[in-house]
Formats: structure tokens, sequence, C-alpha cells
């Protein structure tokens, strides 16, 4: 007598949604970190030079966001500031954040760095 073979369920891989700060983020994290620790290594050893050292640090920094008009203003009205002290601080002109805050105008790559700046660290970051 011979016996069939049984049929196995297989699983299919599910999808998962991942936002923009998920799974997958992580493990890019990760290996950047792991590609950046081992050009420390070799930069350490001699092997590699201290330009493409500072290459490979280019490389790994972290994108920065683009804020929106509202997180703009949302950042301003968590540091308690108001335009005119804002702006002061970002070194830019009131009529300039203004503009910022209802989408007239957008910040410049400098302006998206020092807001994340602020966001992440808070005002006094820039009070040096």
């Amino acid at each position: 007598m011979t016996t069939r073979p049984t049929k196995k369920t297989v699983k299919k891989p599910t999808k998962k949604k991942l936002d923009r700060n998920g799974a997958k983020a992580v493990v890019n994290n990760r290996i950047t970190e792991v590609v950046l620790e081992s050009a420390k290594g070799f930069y350490e050893a001699g092997i590699m030079t201290k330009t493409t050292m500072r290459e490979f640090e280019a490389l790994c920094m972290p994108k920065i966001p683009k804020y929106s008009p509202k997180q703009i203003k949302a950042i301003r009205y968590r540091c308690n500031a108001s335009q005119k002290v804002f702006a002061a601080y970002l070194n830019i002109s009131a009529s300039a954040l203004q503009k910022w805050e209802t989408g007239a105008r957008k910040p410049d790559g400098v302006a998206f760095k020092l807001l994340n700046l602020v966001d992440k660290k808070g005002l006094d970051i820039l009070s040096v």
C-alpha cells in the first residue's frame, strides 16, 4: 500500500506596513552604524585616509526632514517664543519666519538643519 504525501500549507509572507520610523528604518540605521564603525576601525588602523573617513561620515548622516508650515509653527510654540524672538535665534527676519509659517516661502537647507536642531534639542541649542 502506498501513502500519498499530504499537502503542506505554506504561509505566505505578510506585508507589514511600516511608517517612516518603522522597522525598515531601524534596520537601515543599524547597517549604517555597522558600516561607520567599520570605517572608524579602518581609519584608526591607518588603512583609511582622513578624507575617506569624512566621506563615510557624510554618507552616514541622517536625512533632515522637510518641515511643513504647521510643523514650523508647532516648533516655535513648543519653544514658547514669539515670531520675532524665534526669528532672531534662527538669524532670519520675522517676516521670513511669518512667510514660512503661512507657506508663502520655504526654508532653505541651512534653515532646515537649524529647525531640526531646535526640534530635537530645544531653542537653547542656538543660544551659544
